[in-house]
């Protein structure tokens, strides 16, 4: 797809539900005693692998104007005769593997080829400590678990992951006696999974360096609306930044402050950052969040902040190239091991367009020239953000860019193309 330059962003808009927590309304109400509802979900190609394991596990739901999930129980997932098809959602298999830890019988997960390149020992090893019999490929999916009896432990996370401590979390909903910690050795990751089972009546205790659950016989069912996944407004709201004359307001976004580093980075960056009518969203901060263009410096980002905007960091070196002065990200190689490497298809693809920057082994150094890119092509690789980055480096160049494999975008965001379009001016 060409992505033409553009003068301006204006306009009001507002995004689909968070997917993260959608995942997770899905999961926890298809264990939860009764009827789940969730208002504004968020469709896409991930979440529709989330609905499609749960049918395959013997969970029916409903799609109208809300999707409904009819719990089974704690305990009343159904092992499939054929592997659970987790598509491209890291999420869904890494949260699902603690579920199904706590449930009988052998239970499958397979995934595409990006995601079968995930790491997936960093949950099959806490689980093992449980008492889950648990066997990847070489460290990879497919994962083969046989639930049976579980035991509490205190993990610390090797890696700063939301999935990996929600997996460990789950599974402790099942263990016999005690709580289930999991310990963040850095920045506190996202907490939409303590939320969440703390409103359904689990025993939950978090702080922001650890999060504690104690085993349960029920789970109460969710009635919930999602706010505007903020990774979905991200894209705009750095358009907007970049392009002069822009006036951008994205409404109801979630405002989580274990994911909205962004704004905090943009802001000390020189963007002019606007952030009104805070409310709560379905047990969630929210907010609507307004964007003007103005000149912007470098910064740094280190590895304490990297779990705050792990999903933005490709964005983020966009602006840097942007802004005057020398941007430095550290902290950040966990970037490798997400649906692509992004750190080396983020550096290839903007070098490709004009922008000056430079791979390390946890992140990248970019220097900024506050002016336009020249354009050119950038490739998706299948990964997601890698198509908005491309997307919105056409939008700030000054001759578009081409952007291959752009329909990876329907993993997470599949009307993004003509959301963009309608607050474009050229």
């Amino acid at each position: 797809m060409k992505i033409a330059p553009a003068a301006s962003l204006v306009g009001d808009v507002a995004v689909p539900g968070v997917k993260s927590i959608a995942h997770r309304a899905l999961l926890f109400g298809a264990i939860a005693d009764g009827e789940t509802t969730i208002a504004n979900f968020g469709r896409s190609a991930d979440t529709e692998s989330t609905i499609a394991a749960l049918r395959a596990l013997g969970v029916s739901t409903e799609e109208d104007d809300v999707v409904r999930v009819h719990g089974v129980g704690l305990r009343g997932l159904r092992a499939p005769t054929a592997p659970i098809d987790c598509g491209n959602a890291g999420t869904l298999m890494r949260l699902l593997a603690g579920i199904l830890a706590g449930q009988q019988g052998e239970f499958v997960l397979v995934g595409d080829e990006s995601l079968s390149s995930r790491p997936m020992e960093r949950i099959a090893e806490p689980l093992r400590k449980m008492g889950a019999d648990v066997e990847t490929t070489d460290g990879h999916a497919p994962l083969t678990i046989r639930g049976g009896a579980l035991h509490p432990i205190s993990y610390e996370l090797p890696v700063a992951s939301a999935q990996v401590k929600s997996c460990v979390l789950l599974a402790g909903l099942y263990a016999d006696d005690g709580p289930t910690t999991a310990i963040e050795k850095g920045a506190q990751t996202r907490d939409h999974t303590e939320r969440m089972l703390r409103a359904m009546g689990a025993r939950v205790q978090s702080s922001p360096r650890q999060a504690s659950v104690w085993p349960a016989e029920t789970l109460q069912p969710l009635d919930i609306d999602l706010a505007g996944d903020f990774s979905a407004a991200a894209p705009l709201l750095v358009a907007a930044a970049l392009l002069s004359g822009s006036e951008l307001r994205v409404h109801g976004v979630n405002l989580n402050p274990t994911r909205t580093g962004l704004l905090d980075v943009l802001g000390r960056m020189g963007a002019r950052v606007t952030v009104f009518n805070r409310r709560s969203v379905g047990g969630e901060p929210a907010g609507d969040v307004q964007v003007n263009a103005a000149p912007l410096v470098a910064t740094e980002v280190d590895a304490k902040e990297v779990p705050l905007l792990i999903d933005e960091l490709p964005l983020l070196a966009l602006v840097a190239t942007h802004a005057r002065g020398t941007t430095r990200v550290r902290g950040a190689e966990e970037l490798r091991a997400k649906e692509a490497d992004r750190i080396t298809h983020v550096v290839d693809g903007l070098r490709a367009v004009g922008g000056r920057i430079t791979a390390r082994d946890d992140g990248f150094v970019v220097a900024g020239v506050p002016r336009r890119l020249r354009g050119g092509r950038m490739h998706a690789h299948g990964d997601h953000r890698l198509a908005m980055l491309g997307a919105v480096a056409g939008l700030v160049s000054s001759e578009g860019v081409d952007v291959e494999g752009a329909d990876a975008v329907a993993i997470s965001f599949p009307g993004f193309f003509e959301l963009l379009d309608s607050v474009t001016r050229r």
